[in-house]
């Protein structure tokens, strides 16, 4: 049964290294604590169980909202709060051509592919740097840095005076 825990420990490590959401990092720890268990108690798969349970849960109540915070503070002090409050006026590079609607495309944002559209500037060509200026669902809204110049004004500030669709609204 050691193994099992090792093993599950070992695949849980490796889906938060890919996704970095805080989340399967905490079963695995779980995991490794069943493991722990196993050795003393090998037969004992119900005390196991719940300590891996436990351990992965008591982390993600009582750790991840520190560990969350102190990884998703941008440099201007704030935190980010929620998909929209963290994505909207970052920076991404387009991995191809994103247009409109019907011709979407992809961008990297935080290590992440996101599948993005055009504001009403047109297509956008790849390896372009981008700011998001929406979040419609799991779509980012984007706008080349070029069409704002260098200095992008910050998000809620009345200098970001973006052309109609930048800010995701429909008339």
């Amino acid at each position: 049964m050691v193994l099992f825990w090792v093993a599950l420990g070992v695949v849980l490590l490796l889906v938060e290294m890919h996704h970095l959401a805080f989340f399967a990092m905490f079963g695995a720890a779980g995991s490794f604590a069943a493991a722990v268990v196993a050795l003393f108690a090998p037969s004992a798969v119900g005390l196991q169980a719940a300590v891996a349970v436990g351990v992965g849960l008591a982390g993600v109540v009582a750790v991840r909202p520190f560990v969350s915070r102190a990884l998703h503070v941008r440099p201007s002090g704030y935190a980010a709060r929620g998909v929209h409050g963290g994505l909207v006026g970052s920076e991404a590079v387009t991995l191809d051509e994103v247009g409109d609607t019907h011709r979407s495309g992809h961008v990297r944002l935080g290590g992440e592919r996101w599948l993005a559209v055009a504001g009403d500037t047109g297509p956008i060509p790849a390896h372009t740097v981008v700011v998001v200026t929406a979040v419609e669902g799991t779509t980012l809204v984007v706008w080349p840095v070029d069409h704002f110049g260098r200095d992008v004004p910050e998000i809620g500030s009345p200098d970001l005076d973006a052309p109609d669709g930048a800010d995701g609204r429909t008339t």
